[in-house]
């Protein structure tokens, strides 16, 4: 019976330079690295954390569509025992080098002598001529064994690719059939900002397009496939179906998936619990006492902005002028540069506090904002102006109602797609009386002005009263 061979021993090749550290020394790292994206954190923050550059954690994450490998992910089921551990690998690699036989590593490792040999003969280190084993070049060699490719859905079945396609990229057609082109977008590699150029396309999500398999196809079982795999196939490219930069016609135009945990963690770090909406006092909630603010920016063209404030029970309104910043607009914009536009925090804060630090101290109770970067100097603004500040929960414009109706109000004299900074101080305190001079169904037909009066005089008789 004749003894088989390696094909490197049969060639007789002579040493060779190694092609550098075998993939398997990092996978460690990889799989603490996507632990630490499942957590929240940035490609970069992630790779510092794991002990590897930048540039190679960024290289990572966008390698796999933001998405960790099956075998790298938080929820992948642990190695079976059969197999050997890289553990158990550097130990072979050690007893080895110390001349122990395969019998004795056997009955260290508590494994079969056959594994072991196996193991050895297999996955041995060839590239330098010799016969060597090495724990990183046998794992190495090991998990290449262990692959099992499997070609894409996608990339096998030509007429579910197609369908795909069309229905995701096809051209937006006239009633006559006839496509439009829509603009010409260049493709950037990421998430298109807002107010910019979109790719036009019939752009169904990949959950309408695998629906609507099973009703095009209610026969064709070949005709399947899950919105996941989809998406999987464009963001992950090594699948090889789907081109990357089909990604614009989603709705989201989103080049990489965004874990989760990222997601949830947007809140502004300035923003604490004891002073989000809910710790707002009671009375606020029925209206009888006055006092009580909300505020909100509406924004124009070139990054101008005008503040408002409305008092909840008498909609009282002002409006608060923030010019633009002495060389806004002379050169490009700074990246986390200082705030020009005139919105910046700093500017906020003493807009709000110049306005309403005039008022009687029983109208300055509570101010309700969004959860904006212009309100960073909140802390600031509660001190100087003796008005605490309230933050409301994301994306929740319904808990300062009063304030977004307002701003609709406002938008017939500042329509959206204006340069607000074209307007002074003078003119907007023209349009808050003009508001503040409007009857209000909800005031009995009393303006807003009317109604804040008659809450200063009964004050003061009080005063009076009680002094008396």
């Amino acid at each position: 019976m004749t003894k088989r061979q390696r094909g490197s021993d049969r060639s007789g090749r002579a040493a060779i330079v190694s092609p550098g550290r075998p993939g398997v020394a990092r996978s460690e790292d990889r799989r603490l690295f996507w632990l630490a994206i499942a957590a929240g954190r940035s490609s970069e923050d992630a790779a510092v954390e794991v002990g590897v550059s930048q540039p190679v954690g960024s290289r990572w994450f966008r390698e796999n569509g933001g998405m960790a490998p099956t075998h790298l992910s938080p929820s992948a089921p642990c190695i079976s025992g059969r197999y050997l551990t890289f553990g158990e690998r550097e130990e072979i690699a050690l007893m080895r080098a110390r001349g122990c036989g395969l019998r004795e590593i056997a009955r260290l490792l508590k494994r079969s002598p056959s594994t072991i040999s196996r193991e050895v003969r297999r996955n041995a280190a060839t590239r330098s001529g010799g016969f060597d084993y090495r724990a990183t070049t046998a794992q190495w060699h090991a998990e290449r064994m262990a692959r099992r490719p499997k070609l894409a859905k996608l990339a096998a079945n030509q007429a579910l690719r197609q369908y795909v396609q069309e229905r995701l990229a096809g051209l937006v057609t006239r009633s006559d059939g006839t496509g439009i082109a829509g603009p010409n977008v260049s493709w950037k590699g990421r998430r298109h900002g807002p107010r910019q150029s979109r790719r036009w396309s019939t752009a169904w999500s990949p959950e309408q397009i695998s629906r609507r398999l099973q009703v095009d196809f209610p026969e064709d079982d070949t005709m399947r496939i899950s919105h996941e795999a989809i998406y999987q196939a464009l963001f992950i490219q090594s699948r090889g179906a789907l081109r990357r930069d089909l990604t614009a016609c989603l709705r989201t135009g989103r080049a990489l998936r965004v874990p989760r945990a990222r997601v949830g963690s947007r809140g502004k770090s300035f923003i604490t619990p004891e002073i989000m909406i809910s710790e707002r006092p009671a009375e606020v909630a029925d209206r009888a006492v006055p006092g009580h603010w909300e505020g909100d920016l509406i924004i124009g063209l070139n990054r101008s902005a005008i503040g408002t404030l409305v008092e909840r029970t008498t909609r009282f309104t002002m409006l608060l002028h923030l010019p633009p910043m002495p060389g806004h607009g002379a050169a490009p914009r700074q990246r986390n540069g200082p705030a020009l536009a005139g919105h910046g925090a700093e500017a906020v804060r003493d807009a709000i506090a110049r306005s309403i630090v005039h008022l009687p101290q029983h109208l300055r109770r509570s101010l309700a904002w969004d959860q904006g970067a212009e309100m960073a100097r909140h802390a600031e603004l509660t001190i100087l102006a003796d008005l605490p500040v309230y933050f409301c929960d994301p994306h929740s414009p319904w808990q300062r109602g009063t304030n977004e109706n307002t701003n609709g109000l406002l938008r017939q004299y500042f329509p959206k797609g204006t340069d607000l900074s074209l307007h002074g101080r003078d003119e907007l305190e023209a349009v808050a009386a003009t508001l503040n001079g409007r009857p209000r169904k909800t005031l009995g037909w009393k303006t807003p002005a009317e109604a804040l009066d008659k809450f200063l005089k009964a004050k003061e008789t009080e005063s009076v009263a009680t002094t008396g």
